[in-house]
């Protein structure tokens, strides 16, 4: 079976940056299971896995605008430290749920200078071309139920 809208993919993976360097893999663990089609990857790593089946394997490069988009200084702001009430030492790389005019947003604080906090709300990889190694480890159809759900049920893809 190849992969198509509303298969479910199991694949082996390793994600490497330009340097390089290893940002997250699969390796010596269970292969990640999705729902092709659904949104459940990044959109340049999801089109190249389309047509592919069981056993192949690929090697691909995502710009930045196929990945986590390209890196929008805007989404880097200042705010007071008074608004991080009941946090008593808001520190560098600390992560926090923000309210934004896009719903909720994950934020990583950048710099605390004074009573001033940097806050950046970027994907940690926006703005980054990715590498994926990957492996098709199995496809098959979703069921009904993960179709209407838009993800993958049970562990390691099995239903």
């Amino acid at each position: 079976m190849q992969i198509a809208q509303d298969t479910v993919v199991l694949i082996h993976y390793t994600l490497t940056n330009d340097s390089g360097e290893v940002l997250d893999s699969s390796a010596g663990g269970e292969p990640l299971a999705y729902l092709h089609g659904n949104g459940n990857l990044i959109p340049g790593l999801e089109q190249a896995l389309v047509g592919k089946a069981t056993g192949d394997k690929l090697s691909v490069k995502i710009e930045p605008e196929d990945a986590y988009g390209a890196y929008d200084d805007d989404l880097v702001q200042q705010v007071p430290r008074a608004a991080f009430r009941g946090v008593p030492d808001v520190q560098v790389g600390m992560q926090f749920q923000a309210q934004s005019n896009l719903g909720p947003r994950l934020v990583v604080v950048k710099e605390v200078a004074g009573d001033t906090v940097t806050v950046d709300g970027n994907h940690p990889l926006a703005g980054q071309r990715l590498s994926f190694d990957v492996e098709v480890v199995g496809v098959r159809a979703a069921t009904e139920e993960e179709r209407a759900h838009g993800h993958v049920h049970g562990a390691g893809g099995q239903h």
